[in-house]
């Protein structure tokens, strides 16, 4: 299935442009999605937009945007106020730099989209463009409108395309320090020392590891088997006991090195040199012995 750009513009970097289109990374429609029904006949729930002021039901050409100013005290915007403001960034991603990947917070990151030439003309500048992303591991920052809003964005290449995500600012997040019970504590240093074997111990590759939704496909599952008419089976878990960490991060330990295949050692070119002249001599000493044999059987003939 053919994906629908959400966005056409061009990328700028210095007197480089690039028409490109923008195209949604996530697949929303793998998501399950349950419709509100009346219990008593099974039918829809409409969402009647209600005026809260006077009750009653309005169109949608009825409805106008509002910025509260104050308590009760709007100023009414219109589309054509918003079509008034100029920026270049509606249209074009003025890239602003090139940084290192490691310099951007993983915090930061927002939602990916993926990047693709706009028409065949522009497709040979973009892979000009892509290629050299890869070949200096770069990663370029610049600002773009997207749904109504101006966004910080970065684009990077991407298997044999690029790809954008847009940035959060770091006054967006939240203080770390605000959380709740972070008081300095000195950890012990023999508890540190298990924990960090234990980390080492499960320490795998991300390829390694099944990544997909759980949950999501235990709710396909429980919806196939209602719609079959079979029973749903509850499965229940036990809630985890809490048990001391020092016991916890040893048994831990023992069961990440059960777990792993153990690796044969290499042998070295000395070891396998003596192995080798061993064999050689249990050889001789074999044809040695079948020679006597023969001969004592043809003295006894």
């Amino acid at each position: 299935m053919a994906m629908r750009a959400i966005w056409k513009g061009h990328v700028r970097f210095s007197l480089v442009t690039i028409p490109i289109r923008v195209y949604n990374a996530v697949d929303t429609a793998q998501t399950i999605r349950f419709n509100q029904l009346h219990a008593e006949d099974h039918g829809r729930i409409g969402y009647d937009k209600r005026c809260k002021k006077c009750g009653e039901i309005v169109k949608n050409e009825e409805i106008v945007k509002g910025y509260e100013y104050e308590p009760d005290q709007y100023v009414i915007i219109e589309n054509e106020d918003l079509e008034k403001i100029k920026l270049r960034t509606t249209r074009v991603i003025e890239i602003e730099g090139f940084v290192d990947a490691e310099e951007v917070h993983p915090t930061l990151y927002d939602a990916p989209y993926f990047v693709g030439p706009d028409g065949t003309v522009a497709a040979k500048t973009y892979a000009l463009f892509g290629q050299a992303l890869r070949e200096t591991g770069k990663l370029g920052i610049g600002r773009v409108v997207l749904r109504d809003r101006e966004d910080v964005v970065m684009v990077g290449a991407h298997g044999d395309g690029l790809i954008l995500y847009k940035l959060r600012t770091p006054d967006a997040l939240r203080r770390i320090e605000d959380v709740p019970q972070l008081e300095e504590q000195e950890p012990d240093r023999e508890q540190l020392d298990l924990a960090t074997n234990l980390i080492e111990s499960m320490t795998t590759s991300l390829d390694d590891i099944e990544l997909k939704d759980r949950y999501q496909e235990a709710v396909r599952e429980m919806i196939q088997a209602k719609v079959e008419g079979e029973e749903v089976v509850t499965a229940t878990e036990e809630e985890p006991k809490v048990i001391d960490i020092m016991d916890a991060l040893k048994k831990s330990i023992e069961q990440a090195r059960g777990e792993r295949k153990p690796m044969k050692k290499a042998e070295s070119k000395k070891a396998a040199g003596k192995k080798a002249k061993k064999g050689k001599k249990a050889g001789k000493a074999k044809k040695a012995r079948q020679s006597k044999k023969a001969k004592k059987a043809r003295k006894v003939a």
